[in-house]
């Protein structure tokens, strides 16, 4: 269902389609009027009729033969067309476009193939940023590293499984 907005727009369009196609046959008509002057036939005598006829015959022939032109024209112009398309077609088969490949381009880099040798102030864009202590971060969270072999095997068979059920009382408990 068409909003109200909808239905005023579309028609608005058909209002002014109609008016386009009105418009067009007004041009036609007048470019008509002002090409082909109105056949005065009445009290012309035969001869005069004759005539008339014949120079409207080879008015008819001239735009035959000038709309045969054109069409032909149009034909060998479409087979061009055609064959310049098949041409393009078995360009793009042989051959293979490479793989493109992401390039990593600085921004100062960027901006001296932008601005050229204008360029002098330098973008450095990590310079703003805030530094972090790495000792901080290796101080929360101790690290044990061991030989996991040792591990395993101390953990083995019933033993190992009572070292965990120990451990896992022993923090509660405490």
């Amino acid at each position: 269902m068409l909003c109200p907005v909808q239905s005023l727009m579309l028609a608005k369009a058909k209002e002014c389609w109609e008016q386009e196609n009105e418009e067009r046959e007004a041009e036609k008509a007048r470019y008509l009027a002002e090409r082909i002057p109105s056949l005065q036939t009445r009290g012309l005598s035969l001869s005069a009729l004759q005539d008339l006829c014949r120079d409207l015959h080879t008015k008819v022939a001239v735009v035959d033969e000038e709309r045969y032109d054109i069409e032909a024209k149009c034909l060998h112009n479409t087979r061009e067309i055609k064959d310049l398309k098949l041409k393009v077609m078995d360009l793009r088969g042989k051959f293979k476009r490479p793989p493109l490949r992401r390039v990593r381009v600085s921004a100062d880099a960027m901006l001296r193939a932008l601005l050229g040798s204008k360029h002098k102030v330098s973008m450095d864009l990590r310079a703003n940023l805030k530094s972090v202590k790495k000792e901080d971060t290796e101080k929360e969270r101790p690290v044990e590293v061991g030989d996991w072999r040792k591990n395993v095997e101390a953990m083995s068979g019933m033993e190992g499984r009572k070292k965990m059920f120990d451990a896992a009382k022993s923090p509660t408990s405490q």
